[in-house]
């Protein structure tokens, strides 16, 4: 199981590099991947729906373009959503049958145009997924050299404990923000710390700046512009600030796409966010007073 501290404490997230966002060319992702690097952040983390199925293949032609050695960064990928109208699907859903897993896994090794994947997660949990065929699909790769590690995504505990009869768990990538803290209640970041499994946050920023006004924020942004004065920060940094300070070492993975904002998440790991601080940021976003 690869330790914690073997990827990027920060996670460039690629969902909106290519046509599900900033639908970058290959020289501009190419520059980004250079760029990300230089900053420090050297995981890259993927899916194969991302860009309906097609970022992986625009990823793979900006890496062969930027001739970074590939022992230099990690990729993270992974599989199993079906998606309606892109494989003439009739609805959406989940596949974890051996034969299907392999083949994804060698479908992204192609389209990333690398030889081996550094983790390699379940992307999300199936009402009908077995252990057995899993365990199959993965020790195939993993004799294989085509995955160094296998983890999952959006998984219980529960979920995890059925698959570890069999096979074992790396990581978990969950949901996790100042305005979705369920993984610290759930039980899914204790599960990672006594398992030392790798826990990734998607969403990490939890839609603060994008959604419409709601009570939480309002609470949250006199409070945000305080801290942002007293750390001298900005209230995104903040706000991975205050995921960072959680005891498993989260990993946040982060989104963007302008470089000063990455470069701005890894300032963020400097932030040594106060405990009493902590606190009220989580009291201002629950609305209520800590039990």
């Amino acid at each position: 199981m690869p330790k914690s501290n073997f990827f990027s404490r920060i996670i460039a997230g690629t969902m909106t590099w290519g046509s599900w966002g900033k639908a970058l060319s290959t020289t501009q992702m190419s520059t980004l991947i250079q760029e990300s690097i230089d900053l420090g952040i050297t995981t890259f983390d993927h899916a194969d729906i991302y860009g309906n199925y097609g970022t992986e293949g625009a990823f793979g032609k900006a890496l062969a373009q930027s001739k970074v050695s590939r022992s230099k960064i990690q990729l993270i990928t992974k599989c199993g959503i079906q998606m309606v109208n892109e494989r003439q699907n009739q609805v959406k859903h989940y596949q974890y049958d051996a034969e299907y897993i392999i083949w994804s896994a060698e479908r992204s090794l192609k389209a990333l145009q690398t030889e081996y994947l550094d983790l390699f997660l379940l992307h999300r949990p199936s009402p009908l997924m077995e252990a057995a065929e899993i365990a199959t699909a993965v020790d195939t790769l993993k004799a294989q050299g085509k995955i160094r590690a296998f983890g999952v995504s959006n998984f219980t505990p529960s979920q995890i404990a059925l698959l570890e009869t069999l096979i074992p768990i790396s990581g978990n990538q969950v949901e996790f923000s100042l305005s979705h803290t369920d993984p610290m209640y759930d039980g899914t970041f204790d599960d990672c710390t006594m398992n030392e499994r790798i826990a990734m946050a998607w969403s990490p920023l939890g839609g603060y700046f994008k959604s419409d006004e709601s009570a939480s924020k309002e609470r949250l942004q006199p409070l945000l512009k305080q801290f942002a004065e007293k750390y001298e920060v900005n209230e995104s940094q903040l706000l991975l600030a205050f995921i960072l300070r959680h005891p498993v070492k989260i990993h946040p993975v982060v989104g963007t796409t302008n470089s000063k904002r990455l470069e701005e998440s890894v300032q963020a790991l400097s932030i040594a966010l106060e405990l009493q601080d902590w606190y009220l940021l989580l009291e201002a976003s629950k609305g209520r007073r800590v039990p």
